[in-house]
């Protein structure tokens, strides 16, 4: 293999995880975001730390054979390209794959890129792409990449990578009627050096470029599919799917040339038993299903109670928002909706809602796992909150219609707890509880309602997600030129500390003038039968079936 020159800034990480400045985990993330080897990373840390982390282990021998039925919400897999939540993507990436995969440790990886690497200044990415085959024997190549940027990047396609994308690849132009359009601002944005190389020129600096390529809608299919995917749609990953039937059930099917390790088993089913935990326990309990990719804490001591069945905890950034569409009154006045986040008691709802399994929320959308988090005071009071609203012209308090979904049971028992916490200062929310089929159709519709957000290995890219102005993903309105900056500096700032500074101004403003009061982050609960082997909980929820097999 050719020869890599090593970013200089591993340099710096080294440097740094020796004298102690920076953790064993954030060394890991960002000397694998540069281009080193995870088993290089874990070996220096294992080197500086006396060996007590070491990457982890697959089997060395795995039993093969049998079909594994995960639980999963079973959706269209149409658009990849534009799903709106991540559970049609669990089912379709075991076909089709992104260029790299971030992991169950939260360590992102090449998959089909081979190796990347990053310049200096943090503007130009090159990806190395493995040479590899598509399901029907084509060769996997750089134009099959490049064509696969471009829909993402389609203003047309919908995809919300658009918010992680955006600064670095897009060029925006405001029309005269006030509409905006996008393009991709430079011809060479997105090139071609060879068959199997990519590379891309970016308009600023981006620290995350491999962690991006992960998101979910980021999966590359065969152009020849026009952005379809559907049963017999060509892939490079180790099932094929075979068959979809919504609201019931999807079965994808191993192949045996796959270019990878595994797959051991047959076939997986992915079986669609709704959102509420008792059917998903029923299942568990009955040895109907073999895993429960994430469960309730409502069954959670019932589940630990099954003896075939093991349960791992983790902390994650899976979280829940009271989301407010600041173009619609009353959340057109700030005043509002901080009120809102001073009436809000995070850990009180952390308590309550699931049962301690959780962090408190800190009304800007940075989990204390993510790496650039920094603590702020707590801002609940309820006295402030009722002053703000009399400022806002409400002294007798505010009258609000709450949206939100009948399951998962912690999300509406977070909602009631958050509508007595409100109380106090005069605000006065009447319930709307929709099933999730129904409430994820007006979810970017209703000017109040709470919204679950999936896990993101960093705070930015969820803040590039749902809160850059104009993004597929922003439905609250919220436009704000200094946080696009900030946020657009903070995602171009490769030191931590340095980074972490910026990103104290990020948090201050969205508790100063966001659209969002975050009561909390849920931990990720995941249950499986005993007999699946290899199986290491995802932050995210993703089901890596490759990695599984049953034993006999």
């Amino acid at each position: 293999m050719t020869d890599v020159r090593e970013h200089p800034m591993i340099r710096e990480l080294k440097e740094n995880l020796v004298e102690g400045r920076i953790g064993r985990r954030d060394f890991l993330r960002y000397a694998t975001l540069l281009g080193m080897s995870a088993g290089a990373a874990y070996a220096f840390v294992g080197k500086v730390t006396g060996g007590a982390m070491v990457a982890p282990a697959r089997a060395a021998t795995m039993p093969k054979g049998g079909t594994l039925r995960i639980s999963a919400r079973v959706q269209e897999l149409k658009t990849p390209h534009a799903y709106d939540w991540g559970a049609p993507a669990v089912i379709a990436t075991q076909v089709i794959q992104q260029l790299a995969r971030t992991g169950q440790d939260n360590v992102t990886r090449p998959l089909l890129a081979e190796r990347w690497e990053a310049s200096d200044d943090l503007k130009t990415w090159t990806l190395h792409l493995r040479k590899i085959n598509w399901h029907d024997g084509r060769p996997f190549t750089a134009d099959d990449v490049v064509w696969n940027f471009h829909h993402i990047l389609d203003p047309e396609t919908g995809s919300s990578s658009v918010g992680l994308m955006k600064e670095y690849m897009l060029n925006e132009t405001v029309k005269a009627d006030g509409s905006k359009s996008y393009e991709i601002w430079d011809a060479n944005a997105i090139e071609k050096v060879d068959d199997h190389t990519v590379r891309l020129n970016l308009k600023v600096p981006q620290v995350a470029i491999p962690e991006h390529l992960f998101h979910y809608t980021n999966a590359i299919i065969d152009p020849a599919e026009g952005g379809f995917f559907g049963p017999g749609s060509n892939g490079t990953g180790p099932f094929d799917l075979v068959s979809v039937a919504v609201g019931q059930k999807a079965v994808v099917k191993a192949r045996t040339d796959y270019w990878g390790d595994g797959p051991y088993v047959d076939a997986v089913e992915f079986i669609d038993l709704g959102d509420a935990p008792a059917a998903n326990l029923a299942a568990l309990a009955s040895k109907q299903i073999d895993e429960v990719p994430t469960i309730d804490t409502i069954g959670l001591q019932a589940v630990e109670r099954l003896p075939h069945v093991a349960v791992h905890k983790s902390h994650s950034a899976n979280t829940a928002v009271v989301q407010m569409m600041i173009d619609k009154k009353p959340f057109d006045d700030p005043r509002v909706t901080r009120a809102i986040r001073h009436a809000t008691n995070s850990a009180q709802c952390v308590q309550v809602a699931v049962r301690g399994y959780g962090l408190p929320g800190e009304h800007h959308f940075v989990c204390p796992i993510h790496p650039e988090y920094a603590a702020l005071p707590n801002m609940h009071d309820p006295d402030k909150a009722k002053a703000l609203l009399a400022e806002a012209g409400h002294p007798d308090g505010i009258d609000l219609e709450f949206f939100c979904k009948k399951d998962p049971a912690w999300e509406l028992l977070a909602v009631q707890t958050l509508v007595q916490q409100w109380k106090p200062a005069g605000i006065r929310a009447n319930i709307r509880v929709l099933p999730s089929t129904q409430f994820w159709e007006i979810w970017d519709k209703e000017p109040f309602a709470f919204v679950a957000w999936g896990h993101r290995p960093l705070g930015t890219m969820v803040l590039a997600l749902g809160f850059r102005s104009g993004v597929p993903w922003n439905p609250t309105g919220f436009a704000d030129a200094e946080f696009d900056s900030l946020l657009t500096q903070a995602e171009g700032t490769f030191d931590i500390e340095a980074r972490r500074k910026i990103m104290v101004k990020v948090e201050r403003l969205m508790q100063e003038r966001g659209p969002i009061a975050q009561p909390l982050w849920s931990d990720v609960i995941a249950a499986f039968d005993k007999r699946v082997l290899g199986y290491r909980p995802h932050p995210f929820g993703f089901v890596f079936a490759e990695e599984l097999a049953l034993k006999a």
